[in-house]
């Protein structure tokens, strides 16, 4: 990569470089680029695509409501009138 393209990519992303920091990037993008490009010379004709490795399925439980045994006794609490089991509370705007 050019620093210009550097510069043009860091405009965009509204990020202000150094003529000294585009340099250095345009440097390390490029390498980045490189490594890429070896990267799609490999053959994974025959590789199954994959979405994690970790063979972990789903980990979190169903969502589902469920009473809260105490729902009564905390909204008791409040000093605040109570309607359809919701604290009512003054208009703020």
């Amino acid at each position: 990569m050019t620093t210009d393209e550097i510069l043009k990519i860091a405009k965009l992303a509204k990020i202000n470089l150094s003529q000294k920091e585009a340099e250095k990037f345009a440097g390390e993008f490029s390498r980045i680029l490189d490594f890429f490009k070896i990267l799609e010379k490999v053959d994974t004709e025959n590789v199954a695509e994959i979405s994690q490795i970790s063979g972990i399925k789903n980990i979190f439980r169903a969502d589902k409501i469920e009473k809260f045994a105490a729902a009564d006794e905390i909204l008791g609490c409040s000093k605040n009138e109570i309607e359809n089991n919701s604290i009512k509370i003054p208009k703020i705007i």
